[in-house]
């Protein structure tokens, strides 16, 4: 790894003559102790947190239910309007990448009221809009803008907790964002079938304002002395740093392609409910909330977990049931008939097995750089968004066509996710036993 400006204390040098996983990888902090914060603040920052991680699921999932009417309020075909889903993804990701740094520079707080600001606008710029052209400049606007306070709200989680206390409320963070799935399509379709849907973009507009209501009585959590330059050329070398951190950049791509393998089956609910199983708006239900009372069970099996395992054994855990479940996903897509029950059953499982690795792999990748967690959130979020992109605008187009195909696809996600997990969990082994070998020298 190159040269850092980080400080490394120099009693952990004097006795570790081994490189362990943290110095190794992950240059350690000058300031890691999280400031001291009563349990309610930490539960209300965890709430907040929460909340601005809703945000994104709600953007993408409840317009779902009204795509054939917007196609027909615009005169636009499915792939056409399905570029505003990939368009929103990819702004997200971009952007990411501004908004880590200025957090790291003014702080969390402020980074989430303006990002909400510029959000709520641009979701009422979507309720008003009359022309497809306008309609897909506004989703940018608010992908750009969205990013924002799940980036701040990331950072904002680890800068209060120490590692153990950051993947429980991590956990807890799932929890809730977890029911953004299933209330959205639901949601989504009750407002489409009730008001149209416009409708969905006036309450995307409200959820917005209700979020800078509830940062405005927040603490920030980033101190004077911790804050960043966001002079261009000092962001650059953090992305640098960051972009050639092989162990960074794993952990991040293992989180990134495991979630596009569910992702791929949310992006692609209109084919799934429409032209697979013949349902209708009001169906997407039936889809979601069963995947998401599996993302539910898994937070909470990984929040308990914590006290009694380290991280790397519930990802590992996690991905043995991610594995089972597209094996038993591949098995009923070549030998039974499409079934709603047979489609839910491998879903649920994966989901399950997704909310276990999530928390420990997003605070891995954090402490890798705990100087400029900002940043590093970041990237995280913008390598996971622009496969999340192409997965909206390059892979469901591909794969629309047939059910076996997704199936398909969602293993080639896993495989490649598997494989940049493997490497990591060899190399921290490697590691443990260095470091163990240098406590015993000592």
């Amino acid at each position: 790894m190159p040269h850092s400006t980080q400080r490394i204390r120099p009693a952990s040098t004097a006795v570790m003559p081994a490189a362990t996983p943290i110095i190794r990888f992950c240059m350690q902090s000058h300031s890691t102790n999280p400031p001291a914060l009563r349990s309610g603040v930490h539960l209300h920052l965890t709430m907040v947190a929460a909340l601005l991680s809703m945000l994104g699921p709600f953007t993408i999932d409840t317009y779902l239910p009204s795509f054939p009417d917007i196609e027909s309020a615009f005169s636009v075909s499915r792939a056409v309007l399905s570029q505003s889903l990939g368009i929103y993804l990819v702004a997200f990701a971009v952007s990411t990448l501004f908004w880590g740094p200025l957090a790291d520079r003014i702080g969390r707080r402020p980074v989430m009221m303006i990002s909400l600001t510029i959000y709520t606008l641009a979701s009422v710029g979507c309720a008003m809009a009359a022309y497809i052209d306008s309609f897909l400049l506004l989703r940018l606007l608010q992908g750009l803008a969205a990013s924002g306070g799940f980036i701040a709200g990331r950072a904002m989680i680890r800068d209060a907790h120490d590692a153990a206390s950051a993947h429980q409320a991590m956990a807890q963070v799932m929890l809730l964002f977890a029911l953004a799935p299933a209330i959205a399509p639901v949601l989504g379709g009750w407002l489409h079938d009730q008001f149209g849907w416009h409708s969905v973009f006036w309450f995307l507009s409200g959820f917005g304002a209700l979020l800078m209501l509830l940062v405005a009585f927040i603490r920030e959590t980033l101190t004077k002395t911790q804050r960043h330059s966001f002079h261009p050329a000092a962001v650059i070398q953090v992305y640098k740093r960051m972009m050639i951190n092989g162990h960074f950049l794993r952990l991040v791509l293992t989180l990134a392609f495991t979630f596009a393998g569910l992702f791929l089956y949310i992006a692609g609910a209109p084919s799934l409910i429409y032209d697979f199983l013949g349902l209708g708006s009001s169906d997407f239900s039936l889809l979601f909330i069963p995947m998401v009372g599996g993302i539910m069970i898994g937070a909470v099996i990984s929040s308990r977990m914590v006290h009694h395992y380290t991280s790397t054994r519930i990802i590992a855990i996690g991905m043995g049931l991610i594995i089972a479940a597209v094996v038993m996903n591949l098995l009923q897509a070549l030998f039974m008939d499409v079934h709603l029950l047979f489609i839910i059953g491998p879903l649920v499982m994966y989901a399950l097995g997704l909310a276990m690795v999530m928390p420990g792999l997003t605070i891995l990748a954090l402490d890798c750089f705990p100087d400029n967690r900002g940043a590093a959130a970041s990237v995280q979020g913008f390598l996971q968004m622009a496969i999340s992109a192409c997965v909206a605008s390059i892979a469901v187009p591909l794969l629309h066509s047939a059910q076996l195909y997704f199936v398909l696809g969602q293993g080639l996600f896993l495989i490649i996710a598997l494989a940049l997990w493997f490497h990591v969990a060899r190399q921290l082994h490697k590691d443990r036993q260095a470091q163990a070998s240098a406590l015993t020298a000592v």
